[in-house]
């Protein structure tokens, strides 16, 4: 073995160089990119005119709140809808006296809601932290099943809990239970 190594280790070579340069032609190849580069020049360019603005998107109204949807008619004996706000979610001053008469808390803060699971929660009449926090556990079950693609959401993050703290402006305990704002 070693003798016919010996004998045609030219030859060896020759084909390995030649392998290599085939194997670079077919990788180049595909590797070839055009860059086109236009006449009138970047806005970062020295002396560049000024970026335009888009007067469609600026001239545009913002976007209407989202409507309620009509209710049907009653037919006979209309049974009454369980609230999805509990009871003792409506005085928010048993948990927070300074959630009475103020503006919607932003409930995204709490892990676990986004903007449209807010959106959700808040066309069902929950807008604050103490509604959260003061939810029992009937109350989680009615309300988990009136989140749809959500369900289940509510256990997993631990939202009362998240509530509790964020009604009662505890963000220390918050953020030592679960992690940054």
């Amino acid at each position: 073995m070693n003798d016919i190594l010996a004998q045609y280790w030219p030859l060896i070579l020759v084909a390995l160089l030649i392998g290599i340069a085939v194997a670079w032609f077919i990788t180049a190849a595909s590797r070839k990119t055009k860059v086109e580069r236009s006449e009138s020049g970047d806005v970062l360019d020295a002396g560049a005119a000024p970026a335009k603005r888009n007067q469609a998107l600026i001239d545009t109204p913002p976007a209407a709140a989202p409507s309620t949807p009509a209710t049907p008619e009653p037919s006979a004996a209309p049974e009454p809808a369980p609230s999805p706000v509990p009871e003792a979610a409506r005085d928010a001053s048993d948990i927070n006296p300074a959630t009475e008469n103020t503006a919607a808390d932003d409930l995204t803060r709490i892990k676990g809601v986004g903007p449209k699971l807010s959106t959700l929660l808040q066309s069902m009449g929950i807008t604050s932290y103490a509604q959260i926090a003061a939810w029992t556990d009937a109350d989680v079950e009615r309300i988990d099943a009136q989140l749809g693609k959500f369900q289940g959401r509510i256990q997993r993050d631990n939202w009362t809990q998240q509530a509790r703290f964020l009604a009662s402006g505890d963000t220390t305990g918050y953020e030592d239970r679960f992690g940054k704002l």
